[in-house]
């Protein structure tokens, strides 16, 4: 039951209107598979670095600040921060976040790999014990 559907305001008292402080998720983040390949913390904090971020992705929040917003550790900020730059999502320089243009999948594929060939063995472990502790 695939039918087309006819969108329409259904309450105009309380449409939304778009206010100074406006953010946007680039509809890409799900159309093309993004939000798929990413655990649940890391998507939270993809969605709230958009929320928080000004016209040119960027924002500062200490970890601590933004652990207590989210009701996550420490550490799974840390390996949700790693899964959004490995995947070329965000930019991070403690304590700034920038969150980047989602590009074409195609480059965001060929940076993905460039950065994969780069990614240190200690960041392979740390992610491999993580999950371990995440499954047991």
């Amino acid at each position: 039951m695939g039918g087309h559907v006819e969108k329409r305001i259904l309450n105009h008292q309380h449409a939304r209107k778009i206010p100074k402080g406006f953010s946007w998720i680039d509809r890409r983040f799900v159309g093309e598979g993004w939000i798929d390949r990413l655990e649940r913390d890391a998507i939270l904090l993809y969605l709230f670095l958009i929320c928080v971020a000004d016209k040119d992705g960027l924002s500062f929040w200490s970890e601590p600040r933004t652990c207590g917003l989210l009701k996550i550790s420490s550490d799974s900020l840390q390996n949700s921060r790693n899964q959004l730059l490995r995947l070329g999502l965000i930019a991070y320089e403690a304590p700034l976040y920038q969150v980047l243009d989602l590009g074409s999948r195609e480059q965001r594929r060929g940076e993905e790999a460039a950065r994969g060939e780069a990614r240190s063995l200690t960041e392979a472990l740390a992610e491999r014990l993580a999950r371990r502790r995440r499954e047991s």
